[in-house]
């Protein structure tokens, strides 16, 4: 994620709306067509200001307890029509529960809990996440 780790300061995106942008041109520059965005942790910063701007160029929407979910309010989620599958380790006690209090509020979700993972819950448990993930974009349309 830029601005995060080691990855080098870029000013644009400092605000939502950079951040918006920013990964709106990302997904132009790689000729992405509705894709399914999966948005782990800190990406929710770049994730969420796009969903609710842009939800209708996504096929479906995978947070796995992103950030900044609080930073919207449950009218904005429920103008989302986007499919999403709301993915969290049951050990995560920290941003999982604050996600999903926040991001079910969106009309059309479901919920995955990986029984024994934590945060990370694609790296605790890597099957049984890809068994949901895989589950869930088989059923998009």
């Amino acid at each position: 994620t830029p601005g995060y780790g080691d990855s080098p300061p870029v000013e644009m995106v400092v605000t939502a709306e950079g951040r918006r942008t920013f990964l709106d041109r990302v997904l132009q520059e790689l000729g992405m067509q509705r894709p399914v965005l999966v948005s782990p942790s800190m990406s929710g910063r770049f994730a969420l200001p796009f969903l609710l701007a842009h939800g209708d160029r996504l096929a479906g929407f995978v947070p796995i307890a992103p950030v900044g979910t609080k930073d919207y309010t449950a009218e904005q989620y429920r103008g989302v029509q986007t499919p999403t599958l709301i993915l969290y380790g049951d050990r995560d006690t920290g941003l999982a529960p604050q996600a999903l209090k926040n991001l079910q509020h969106v009309p059309e979700h479901r919920v995955a809990v990986l029984p024994g993972a934590g945060h990370a819950c694609y790296l605790d448990k890597p099957e049984d996440f890809h068994q949901a993930l895989l589950g869930f974009l088989h059923q998009l349309k």
